[in-house]
């Protein structure tokens, strides 16, 4: 007897389900960008720290497993998510190309960077290795090309964080490590947690992995409370009452210092009316007068009329003052320089910028970039790098200088430090971006400076906003933007060096090792996994 099976016609797909299908091949893609989003929003002004931690738990579930070229889009993603909105003050005033253009040459090296993530998340310990191939990232980053862009280290987000300690430990490097690790520990705990709870209940839980997952998030965690102890804004070889002038400039915008005049009369007058404020007991009489980059852009070397001005207001104030200036020789390249002025000697030393700023200070490839953005004949004239560490002996002070953009280069403040800076000064000019939020992060990044050398940090900038920051990274004063003022402060000096500055470049050193141990590990298992087959065809 047969039994006759009449085939059923199968019913016409609903579209539901293919749309979701097509749907899934957006939701890693846009976890990826909403990691990136996640980062920036983590960034001052805005005091939400902790959002770096969801950021990287997210970016590790983005890229866990994924291939090489899906490794590599999705951390572009992610760095485009991260970088566009962090740098959008670049375009203030040229536009958007040469912002657009910078965020993404700095997106293609965390899409590396993803790459990297992807093929160790494979291995044991994976948010280990992980972390340590961001750091590997942004020390590349850091130094390529044009001498490095280190603008949006993850360090530099966590000023107001609870693991703002480890800076004194190991720099930027460490503390941007912790923070990476906790947030990919955080994703592996999850995954681990929902992975026991999809298996049956006999199986046991692998330990193992357990533990490593737990650990990725308590250890930084505990390794920034037993580093709190490095954190100390006592003074060790007294104090010194340091005066910031904030003069203010005419006008926003690239054409700023088109009225070079009124931006040094307005440093050299807010000087004065601080020199009355002592004179009438309103104000404490500072050792020294610090004035920000550009506040005389005009040559005091060669212009009479600006050096009188100049030379009136620190014998008015009456105690050593820095100067920023541009100084421009008859042949050569500018200088970015600060100057020393003293009320008896006038110019008694120069400090020139060491790292000054491609495409802002000098343009390289003028004729190429040209093609793109007439904004590059604005620099005319290029300037060059000083050669010389930054250490200025005011009143028996020794200050370490690092002009505006070298205080995001670990080694141009820690460099001052070694050379004996019992306290830091950065002095900036952030009038050419406006009111964005260039200037917080940029302050932000002094805070980060202070912890990490256990130094106080004074920061007088043209147009705000200038600070006050003890060696706990705490801002005890602040100016607003746009608004002449003077900050004066009795601030402590510290000689002793904490584990980050005598390191210097160790830790970032066996971190990067780190990430490329794992990565030759991962090649190493690939290449055993090819051979094998052809092992057991053979034999």
């Amino acid at each position: 007897m047969s039994t006759t099976i009449t085939p059923v016609e199968p019913a016409e797909p609903a579209p539901a389900p293919g749309g979701r299908r097509r749907a899934r091949r957006f939701v890693r893609p846009g976890a990826a960008a909403l990691s990136g989003l996640l980062l920036f929003a983590s960034f001052p002004p805005r005091p939400l720290w902790w959002l770096a931690l969801p950021a990287f738990a997210l970016l590790g579930w983005t890229l866990r497993g994924r291939r090489p070229r899906a490794g590599f889009g999705l951390g572009f993603l992610a760095g485009l998510g991260f970088l566009l909105p962090l740098l959008k003050w670049t375009g203030e005033e040229v536009g958007p190309l040469p912002w657009v253009a910078l965020a993404a040459v700095s997106a293609l090296f965390i899409g590396v960077v993803g790459v990297g993530i992807a093929a160790v998340s494979r291995l044991p310990a994976w948010p280990v290795f992980a972390a340590a191939v961001w750091i590997l990232g942004e020390a590349a980053r850091a130094r390529v090309p044009f001498g490095g862009f280190p603008w949006g280290k993850i360090a530099f987000g966590q000023a107001d964080g609870v693991f703002l300690s480890l800076a004194a430990v190991g720099g930027t490097p460490v503390l941007g490590f912790a923070v990476a690790l906790c947030g990919f520990g955080l994703y592996e705990v999850v995954r681990q947690v929902l992975a026991h709870r999809a298996r049956p209940a006999p199986r046991q839980v692998p330990r193992a992995a357990v533990a490593v997952a737990a650990l990725s998030v308590l250890v930084p965690v505990a390794g920034a409370l037993a580093a709190l102890p490095l954190v100390d804004d006592s003074a060790e070889d007294g104090t010194a009452t340091v005066a910031a002038i904030q003069g203010n400039v005419p006008r926003l915008g690239l054409d700023f210092n088109a009225q070079r005049r009124a931006v040094l009369d307005n440093h050299a007058a807010r000087t004065e009316q601080l020199a009355d404020d002592v004179k009438a007991g309103k104000e404490p009489q500072p050792d020294f007068v610090l004035w920000p980059e550009n506040s005389s852009d005009l040559d005091p070397y060669r212009n009479g009329d600006a050096r009188l001005v100049i030379d009136d207001a620190v014998k008015k104030i009456g105690v050593p003052t820095v100067v920023g200036s541009v100084l421009s020789p008859d042949t050569g390249k500018l200088r970015n320089s600060l100057i020393e002025w003293d009320p008896a000697n006038g110019p008694v030393a120069t400090y020139d910028k060491r790292h000054v700023q491609p495409f802002g200070e000098y343009i390289p490839m003028r004729s190429f970039v040209r093609i793109f953005s007439s904004d590059v004949d604005r620099v005319r004239r290029d300037f060059g790098p000083g050669d010389k560490v930054g250490v200025f002996d005011l009143a028996g002070t020794k200050v370490g200088l690092a002009t505006c953009y070298e205080a995001a280069f670990d080694w141009a403040v820690r460099d001052t430090v070694t050379h004996g800076a019992r306290l830091i000064a950065v002095p900036s000019n952030n009038a050419t971006f406006g009111r964005s939020e260039m200037t917080y992060q940029q302050l932000a990044m002094s805070r980060v400076r202070a912890v990490e050398h256990s130094r106080s940090v004074v920061v007088p900038v043209t147009s705000g906003v200038s600070a006050m920051i003890m060696p706990d990274g705490k801002v005890v004063e602040q100016t607003k933007m746009f608004t002449p003022d003077a900050l004066v402060r009795e601030m402590p000096l510290r000689s002793s060096q904490t584990p980050a500055t005598r390191m210097g470049t160790l830790p970032e050193a066996l971190l990067v090792a780190i990430a490329v141990g794992g990565l030759g590990w991962v090649g190493a298992r690939t290449v055993r996994a090819r051979r094998s087959p052809a092992a057991d065809d053979a034999g």
